[in-house]
């Protein structure tokens, strides 16, 4: 009998904090329209500008995001035991089954992307299913169906919106507002369009690591088997520096990935869009010990201890 989407829960602390991530970008944007139109900026050129990227952004970013990965939209019949895991979990987790594309890449990772449950698809490379046993393996694709069913894949996109419009304000502002003593509006707009990004990259920092936690505690609720992720994770890890710098690309990406690409780069936790794997692995061994019904440290947590 399929089991409903409280199979993977709705985590109150990720939803609180979508919540509130969106409210103060809002009312960030808000403040930087206002602080354009003060500069001189023609108000009608601002909205205009803002909802075609707006558009763009929610309607096509993930289409855009595959694109420059080089992924490829899979059929049943090119991947059929991927097809099949997704389906079998989706059907656990009463999810409408997402579109499932592969990139050919020696980096093993995966990520989901879409701004709804319908408009779905989760991607995997062939380094990550060559690399994973398939109970492994399964507890990634939950891990990717979780952030799906949490819908925080549709607020990091909305949330990535606003750094994207002031980067491109900082950069127009750069080529075409011409001198400063002819414009001095210019050199304000520059000001606060850096501060709007700056602002909405903390943010969506910090959202971007809870929600990793929470499509992590997802997985191992769908699958029963928090141990399976954890040791695909200290896998992928190991994997990770193997590969070629020059097959870490898409850096922009990370925040999607399921484990960054540029994690053994990281100087300050506070700049990673994921949190420490090693809390990620004892939450997932504390998962395990619950699951079993015990207290005592599991072979899990023994060996990540």
């Amino acid at each position: 009998m399929p089991r409903s989407t409280s199979v993977i829960g709705r985590d109150r602390g990720l939803q609180a904090r979508m919540l509130l991530t969106m409210f103060l970008l809002g009312a960030l944007y808000v403040a930087f329209m206002a602080a354009l139109f003060a500069a001189g900026a023609g108000m009608m050129m601002i909205v205009g500008i803002a909802a075609v990227m707006l558009a763009v952004q929610y309607f096509a970013s993930d289409k855009i995001a595959l694109a420059s990965m080089g992924a490829r939209e899979v059929a049943p019949q090119e991947a059929p035991e991927l097809h099949q895991m997704i389906e079998r979990l989706c059907v656990q987790a009463d999810l409408p089954k997402p579109r499932v594309a592969m990139v050919e890449s020696s980096m093993p990772n995966a990520f989901a992307l879409g701004r709804s449950p319908k408009h779905a698809t989760v991607c995997a490379t062939t380094a990550i299913v060559d690399l994973l046993t398939p109970a492994e393996l399964e507890g990634v694709m939950a891990h990717e169906l979780s952030h799906i069913a949490n819908r925080d894949v549709a607020i990091m996109t909305l949330a990535s919106f606003f750094a994207s419009l002031a980067s491109m304000i900082v950069q127009f502002a750069f080529f075409f507002g011409g001198d400063d003593d002819e414009n001095p509006g210019i050199f304000f707009v520059i000001v606060v369009s850096m501060a709007v990004y700056a602002i909405s990259f903390f943010l969506m920092q910090a959202l971007s690591r809870y929600r990793e936690y929470a499509a992590d505690a997802g997985a191992a609720r769908l699958t029963g088997r928090p141990s399976a992720l954890a040791a695909a994770l200290m896998k992928i890890s190991g994997q990770m520096e193997e590969v070629p710098r020059q097959d870490l690309r898409h850096a922009e990406m990370n925040a999607f990935y399921i484990f960054p690409a540029s994690a053994k780069n990281a100087l300050f936790n506070v700049f990673s869009t994921h949190p420490p794997m090693e809390k990620r692995i004892a939450a997932l061994a504390k998962m395990e010990a619950e699951l079993q019904g015990t207290a005592t440290r599991t072979p899990l947590a023994a060996a990540t201890a």
